[in-house]
């Protein structure tokens, strides 16, 4: 297993490319079980969640060849109906099979996900919308059994305690889009993934209104054919190189980002006082130097509100940023697992249920620390790279589930930054 060295406090400077966006791969890749003609999937990062989902469709059997370096070749001829334990468990959003399933052969036997770090994610939202459409679900032995012989189009409400569902609204798409009827989608996810998916459908031969909104309605085909789709960069690995490029003051061009994914996260930004151009429909230019950062409120809530999979970004930079922050947690309440290692380094944070309370500037100090989590691992790369001496995180494979190459795009821009064997680290009880 490796673990991530940094040096803190060397200047980052120049250009910065993102990849594609592995929220969008992972129900892009479970939508072609849909058709039995091939699609060939361009954009796709190199991510463990992206080979671990390829894996769990040659198992469902369709034939998946990586054909270049970020392009896919699926065909699924054929699908089984069954997604084991054993490949389910590496990954929950695997549960996005349910609706290829569902839409295709009509029938569903999916290993129920775990729980994670991060909170609780039930599947209750995904399992009500099926049974709006008529299907009998059953749950037994951790797998829910889903017949959908009789599945027909209905009025389906997502909303949930903490907003609407993402997976469970690319679950209910891929359902409808093969199932007799209209279906009408209230309170869907309106994040950029999802719109994603339905131009991909829609590419497909599906017929979807309303894409962008919270109301979608789908009108059932017979059959989707194979396409050739490009994924959108991801917005998140872009928000991430941009509170980076804040934190550590720095002039920056990050190459694939898409401002109108990211208008709350520059909202916020632009009330810190970072300076930044948009200086093209994929490109943000961050004038961190010319920058006088200053705290900032932050509440996540789902799309289009600040997301959460910025928020243990945000924390850091406003543990550096001199003054008073509050970070309210709306999405995952229980998401400030990289907080008691940012205490480690010397932030002044306290948890106090679903709030932050940051008391920025005080100075961070390299130490080892630990990841939980895919964003915290970001976080925790960032806090090493603003502070002095060396900062060792361990547990970096959570970082290879959502990240492309970062270690390596961020030593391009001037990171003092190594991948190394864990047996490298220093032992620092002794």
């Amino acid at each position: 297993m490796d673990v991530v060295k940094i040096t803190g406090g060397h200047p980052l400077t120049g250009e910065i490319a993102v990849s594609g966006a592995k929220n969008a791969c992972l129900p892009i890749f479970a939508a072609t079980l849909l058709t039995d003609e091939p699609c060939v999937i361009e954009n796709v990062p190199n991510l463990s969640d992206v080979r671990f989902m390829a894996d769990i469709l040659q198992h469902m059997g369709a034939t998946v060849e990586k054909v270049e370096r970020n392009t896919w070749n699926i065909c699924a001829k054929e699908v089984k109906s069954k997604a084991p334990y054993d490949l389910v468990r590496k990954m929950r959003a695997s549960i996005c099979l349910l609706g290829p399933l569902v839409g295709r052969v009509k029938r569903a036997e999916v290993s129920l996900p775990g729980g994670c770090v991060i909170g609780p994610r039930p599947i209750d939202l995904h399992l009500k919308g099926l049974a709006k459409l008529g299907c009998v679900i059953e749950t037994k032995g951790g797998y829910v059994q889903i017949d959908a012989s009789a599945a027909k189009g209905a009025n389906i409400f997502l909303g949930g305690r903490h907003g609407s569902t993402v997976t469970g609204t690319a679950n209910m798409l891929m359902a409808a889009v093969l199932t007799p009827g209209i279906t009408r989608i209230d309170s869907a996810a309106c994040e950029p993934e999802i719109v994603d998916l339905c131009n991909m459908l829609v590419q497909m031969g599906a017929k979807i209104d309303g894409i962008g909104s919270h109301a979608l309605t789908v009108e059932g085909v017979d059959k989707l054919h194979g396409t050739h789709y490009h994924v959108l960069p991801d917005r998140i690995e872009a928000g991430t190189y941009v509170l980076t490029a804040a934190l550590m003051h720095s002039d920056l061009i990050i190459q694939g980002a898409q401002a109108e994914h990211l208008s709350a996260t520059l909202d916020k930004l632009d009330e810190a006082g970072l300076k930044f151009e948009i200086t093209h429909s994929d490109r943000i230019r961050v004038r961190g130097s010319e920058s006088e950062i200053k705290p900032v409120d932050i509440i996540t809530l789902p799309h289009p509100g600040y997301p959460t999979d910025l928020q243990a970004q945000m924390c850091i930079l406003m543990a550096a940023t001199q003054g008073l922050s509050i970070i309210t947690e709306r999405v995952y309440p229980n998401r400030f697992m990289h907080v008691p290692e940012l205490q480690r380094m010397g932030a002044d944070i306290a948890i106090e249920g679903p709030n932050a309370i940051i008391k920025g500037g005080r100075p961070l100090s390299g130490a080892p620390v630990m990841a939980s989590d895919l964003r915290a691992s970001a976080a925790l790369i960032m806090a090493g790279l603003y502070a002095t001496g060396e900062t060792w995180v361990q547990r970096i494979y959570h970082l290879d589930r959502g990240y492309e190459r970062f270690d390596d795009k961020l030593r391009t821009i001037g990171a003092q930054i190594e991948r190394l064997p864990a047996e490298q680290m220093p032992n620092f009880d002794s």
